[in-house]
């Protein structure tokens, strides 16, 4: 099993930035894939950013050039840098870690966009 917990959510301005972590339970260098998810009220949720063991990325249309998910495997986190936030980028975002053909998630960090 592995636990994620994620920090750094927050109330922010438009055209603001924010960087979220995504603390694991154990060496990330042993989970396939984490990723950053986020569900606004009313909508369903939606995939942000992954990650595998090997450094591949890939990022949803809407927060590429803006988003960035790195790892830093000597503190077994996973982080993501967000750039130039928008309104619609209010959302809970979600950590998960797929390991072991389980995948678990953290309880989520609040992240408001607001003027």
């Amino acid at each position: 099993q592995v636990q994620v917990v994620e920090s750094g959510g927050g109330l922010v301005q438009p055209g603001g930035s924010l960087r979220l972590s995504c603390a694991a339970s154990r060496s990330i260098a042993s989970i396939n894939t984490m990723a950053w998810y986020r569900q606004a009220p009313g909508k369903e949720r939606e995939l942000v950013a992954h990650i595998t063991s090997g450094g591949s990325t890939n990022y949803a249309d809407s927060v590429k050039g803006r988003f960035t998910i790195s790892r830093d495997n000597a503190k077994n986190t996973v982080n993501l840098q967000m750039n130039t936030l928008k309104p619609e980028d209010t959302a809970v975002y979600y950590c998960s870690a797929v390991y072991n053909n389980g995948r678990y998630w953290g309880q989520g960090t609040q992240v408001t966009v607001r003027s």
